[in-house]
């Protein structure tokens, strides 16, 4: 297994495209992405816990149902949410897509990000889903990473390259996710495409399997958005046999879902509003998985931190008091925590106590661009890994006027 090139069009079989549809009233940015597969795949989505919920989400359940799609709509700039005509417009997007396409409405996912309660037409998709459906190519992956993003500075695509019983399998996607990033499920718009051939009851498998070690431990600023979600289509070009059981295929599917999702991951840690660094809490020796994760979140969730690690900070009382709260029951006593970079590593407590090291290189390796919080618990053998970032000035002047 390797990373290859391509993001969402990476697979057999899948275009995409992105364009400026008018959404936005800046028109130098994509506001209408689309990604297409030239024939029906099987589909998976998982969608976010919060009590208040796009549009899309909703039409996007309805038409899974079956297990079953042919394309992805997304526009940014408004997230359809909290609108008395919702539900209408995100038929309305799948409605006019079908068409376009020739497909069926209920094939199509519908998606939408940006700000939350705006009014909404229809007028925009409608006169540019020509334009979007004409550029449709297997070199669009760039240009529907580009539709997908608000406040985020870099696209977000990643894809590889695998084998399963003998046939070359893709499997690749793009993110969009800069604020309003916090487990669980899924904080973020995620759409990942394969050509691997599996039944739609595995791929759901596989996916609400995976995002509890991936999507849902990763945290920005500790909100969950409403309009999240993470979407898988396989559509079988591939020729593999498919998919059905649990087994060596499955396995090898699962490690590619995972790897891809990693490095999403990181990257919309990464990419945090206002972000300089991308900060990763491995943690070890804890007692079960679940206090693992409790543990990695805590840590990577606290402001305190975040700010220092913003100023490069080797504060490790500040790694104590998170895990001291994370409601996880642990001697503290005999919990070690150490600091590492590309700069290096550096212990800087043992036995739950401090232990003399040195400012300046611990100032050093907290400069670099991404960080490693180093925990051990020394309660069992269980590990669990979480992704964030720290916490800037700049966040707050992104958010304090994101809307106007």
């Amino acid at each position: 297994m390797h990373l290859t090139e391509g993001g969402v069009c990476a697979a057999k079989g899948f275009l995409a495209n992105g364009i400026h549809c008018g959404i936005r009233k800046n028109r130098t940015k994509r506001d209408l992405s689309l990604i297409f597969s030239e024939v029906p795949a099987a589909c998976a989505a998982v969608y976010t816990t919060n009590l208040v919920k796009g549009a899309p989400l909703t039409v996007t359940k309805e038409h899974l149902s079956n297990g079953r799609a042919q394309a992805v709509i997304c526009n940014s700039g408004n997230a359809n949410t909290c609108n008395a005509n919702g539900i209408e417009i995100a038929e309305g997007m799948a409605e006019i897509t079908a068409k376009a396409l020739s497909i069926s409405p209920e094939d199509v996912v519908v998606a939408s990000t940006g700000v939350i309660g705006e009014p909404m037409s229809l007028e925009p998709v409608a006169s540019g889903i020509t334009e979007l459906k004409e550029g449709l190519s297997v070199h669009g992956c760039d240009a529907a990473a580009e539709g997908i993003m608000t406040t985020d500075t870099v696209k977000k695509e990643v894809a590889v390259e695998f084998e399963l019983d003998g046939k070359v399998c893709r499997l690749g996607g793009i993110a969009k996710g800069s604020g309003m990033i916090h487990p669980n499920m899924a904080t973020m718009l995620v759409f990942i495409t394969t050509d691997a051939a599996i039944t739609a009851p595995m791929l759901r498998k596989a996916l609400s399997g995976d995002i509890q070690n991936t999507f849902n431990m990763v945290s920005v600023d500790g909100d969950t958005s409403t309009n999240d979600m993470v979407v898988l289509l396989a559509n079988g070009m591939a020729g593999n046999p498919a998919i059905d059981s649990e087994g060596e295929a499955f396995d090898t599917f699962m490690k590619a879902l995972n790897t891809v999702n990693i490095q999403l991951c990181r990257l919309i840690a990464g990419d945090g509003e206002g972000a300089t660094k991308m900060l990763e809490c491995q943690v070890n020796g804890a007692a079960s998985e679940t206090d693992a994760k409790k543990v990695a979140k805590s840590v990577i969730c606290s402001s305190l931190l975040k700010a220092a690690m913003f100023g490069a900070d080797a504060n490790w009382g500040r790694v104590l008091c998170a895990i001291g709260y994370s409601g996880v029951p642990m001697d503290v006593n005999r919990i070690d925590v150490a600091f590492s970079s590309p700069a290096g590593r550096i212990s800087v407590c043992e036995n739950g106590a401090g232990v003399p090291f040195s400012e300046e290189k611990a100032k050093k390796i907290l400069s670099e661009k991404e960080i490693t919080i180093l925990v051990h618990l020394q309660e069992g053998d269980a590990s669990a890994t979480a992704w964030g970032c720290d916490l800037t000035y700049d966040y707050v002047k992104i958010n304090g006027d994101y809307r106007t």
